[in-house]
């Protein structure tokens, strides 16, 4: 009868089936969990971790305000055949939330040479995608606006380009360091003009004041020269007159938030929602006014907040955002790297632009756009796309904690046009 006993090795040792010696697999599986654990020590101590505190902070708050205003947009997207359930908006964003979660962590990881070249990469497909928003079957509408591409389900290349325009912009903008020659202002100025356009087509005018705004700061950053800042201040003035004779939806609302709506426009509501909680708010699902905002799980949240929850609610949320900021900034101004400052403040640009537009909206002191409030607001491929941003962000600027660095200066000498 065979043996049952283990088959010896050279060295002394039992093998497994397949020749390997036991004790050398062991020894690798540990190495193996050791190599891991020294991954996540390293990535926990290079890590800016009260940027990433305030991110899950936000988006903890961001489901509790969902849930709160779901049942109101359940009822509106109800119909006599299907009745939606209360909640059913806040289980499909808190299984977004965790798609957007894991991308989040996922993109943090990455090493500051990877996150640039995966930014890069998104940042051009998602240019290239933008133009199979209008080519029927592919594109749809929603809303008068042709902003989605419909791959099984629905994806909008705006939202996930902003993972990768500051970083596109930032590693184009460090080309000068190379050849002072190259006019990379200019390079990234022909990029505006084209992705402005192609926005402005769909129509996405909030897209595009996000896209240009943090185009301006890191152009700023660079040490462009204030002239001819203030020239492409004029250019885009006259972009904005143009829209405003051409794009009848902008038009209507800048004159509504200039010479006054009636008392049923959208954002005379969202203001009315908000200031109905005073300072400590309804209580939880107990706001009666939010029944009759249109899009309260989304462009009105804010307002949603401020009746369930309160003004002091309202105000905590403000002070994240600036927190948020004010965290970003101060650790990049201990970067002496360029492309790190720029692409980590086109990120912050983006990221606190879209806030507070959202907020002022809900305030009615800004004309209404339709802007989430990020990581707060229901989203789908929105929600992945920020916290995907958040992560690349997060990665850009980890740096070894022991390691001291030379302030970065806020102005570079020369110009970049």
């Amino acid at each position: 009868m065979a043996s049952l006993a283990p088959e010896s090795s050279g060295s002394g040792g039992p093998l497994r089936g397949d020749g390997a010696p036991v004790r050398l697999v062991a020894r690798a599986g540990q190495a193996a969990g050791r190599t891991r654990r020294q991954r996540l020590a390293v990535w926990w101590q290079e890590i800016d971790r009260v940027s990433l505190l305030i991110v899950l902070v936000l988006m903890g708050i961001g489901a509790v305000a969902v849930a709160a205003g779901s049942p109101v947009s359940a009822r509106h997207h109800s119909t006599d055949k299907q009745t939606l359930p209360d909640l059913y908006f806040f289980y499909i964003h808190v299984r977004w939330q965790l798609l957007g979660l894991a991308a989040m962590f996922w993109a943090s990881g990455l090493n500051k040479e990877a996150a640039r070249r995966f930014g890069i990469l998104i940042a051009g497909g998602m240019f290239l995608a933008l133009p199979f928003v209008f080519v029927p079957g592919i594109g749809h509408e929603v809303n008068g606006a042709r902003r989605w591409l419909n791959l099984g389900l629905s994806l909008q290349p705006s939202e996930f380009l902003k993972c990768g325009w500051p970083i596109l912009l930032a590693w184009i903008l460090t080309w000068r360091a190379r050849d002072p020659n190259i006019p990379v202002v200019g390079i990234c100025f022909g990029l505006m003009v084209m992705l402005g356009a192609l926005l402005m087509l769909q129509p996405d005018f909030g897209s595009t004041m996000l896209f240009s705004g943090a185009f301006m700061v890191m152009v700023l950053l660079a040490g462009f020269d204030m002239q001819k800042i203030a020239g492409l201040a004029g250019v885009g003035l006259v972009g904005i007159v143009v829209m405003y004779f051409t794009y009848d939806n902008g038009r209507n609302r800048i004159d509504s938030f200039l010479f006054g709506g009636n008392a049923f426009d959208q954002v005379a509501l969202a203001q009315r929602t908000l200031l109905n909680g005073g300072w400590l708010g309804q209580g939880f699902w107990m706001g009666t006014r939010k029944m009759a905002l249109p899009e309260a799980h989304t462009d009105y949240i804010f307002s949603v907040i401020g009746e369930e929850f309160g003004l002091l609610a309202c105000v905590v949320i403000v002070a994240l955002y600036l927190a948020f900021l004010a965290r970003v900034m101060l650790r990049l101004t201990e970067e002496e790297d360029l492309f790190t400052v720029l692409a980590g403040a086109g990120m912050a640009a983006q990221f606190g632009g879209q806030a507070f537009i959202n907020i002022l909206v809900n305030l009615q002191l800004f004309p209404s756009k339709g802007m989430t409030l990020p990581l707060i607001s229901y989203g789908g491929s929105s929600t992945v796309a920020l916290c995907l941003t958040m992560g690349l962000l997060l990665a850009i600027t980890r740096r070894n904690p022991f390691i001291r660095r030379e302030k970065f200066p806020l102005r570079l000498n020369g110009d970049l046009s």
